[in-house]
């Protein structure tokens, strides 16, 4: 399996990208990133690429993928309205183009948010942008899926590049175990969502295209 990951820096890609590594069916790893990721692996690629709206000039090297993994996002925290729609949405839909190209048998999985409005009309507009993006790689000729985690627990010393995402995981570490305990419905891991990623790329297109936390959970088992 040739897989593109998009995010690897942060902390979910980290997760994604670990699990890719271990796996043995998965041969390539091209991993799209701005910066380097300061790891060596036989079947990790790195293509740097600093503009994540036009990724024509780097096509060539991310053709004849089985799966792309998207899970590139910020938090809508401290952004207006223009930038968040254009990084949630726009380099999204640009990844997908791209990667797609020419590839209907490709699975695409985004990685977007528990709590996203499907139906765009909500009232919170992170919502409304992460469904309209959704929706929109829905209606594209491939495999989407959109995963749709609640709280993500990092276990293999995967960080947020966020600041305060790093801090409040590090003061709420404690309550995985009794989160896991008590609303296992709302909570997985890195690990579990990176192995939950390659499981979809397997499926032959059937099933839910909308996976929420459980069900992300008991495929990265």
């Amino acid at each position: 399996m040739k897989v593109v990951l998009f995010g690897a820096s942060g902390m979910v890609g980290q997760g994604v990208l670990r699990a890719c590594l271990e796996d043995p069916e998965v041969a390539e790893i091209i991993a799209v990133v701005r910066r380097p990721l300061g790891k060596n692996a036989p079947k990790l690629r790195e293509v740097r690429h600093a503009d994540l709206s036009d990724l024509t000039s780097i096509a060539a090297q991310l053709s004849g993928a089985d799966a792309c993994f998207y899970c590139l996002g910020v938090s809508s925290v401290g952004r207006n309205r223009e930038e968040y729609e254009r990084i949630t949405y726009g380099y999204a839909m640009e990844a997908a183009r791209v990667v797609a190209a020419g590839n209907p048998h490709l699975t695409f999985v985004y990685v977007s948010g528990e709590g996203t409005d499907s139906t765009e009309q909500g009232r919170a507009f992170w919502a409304r942008v992460k469904g309209r993006t959704e929706n929109a790689l829905m209606a594209m000729d491939m495999r989407a899926y959109a995963f749709r985690p609640g709280w993500i627990q990092p276990v293999h010393g995967e960080t947020s590049r966020a600041r305060w995402y790093r801090v409040a995981y590090r003061i709420t570490s404690w309550l995985y175990p009794l989160l896991r305990r008590v609303t296992p419905r709302y909570v997985t891991s890195t690990e579990h969502l990176g192995r939950a990623m390659i499981a979809v790329a397997r499926l032959d297109g059937s099933g839910p295209r909308v996976l929420r936390t459980d069900e992300i959970t008991r495929l990265g088992a």
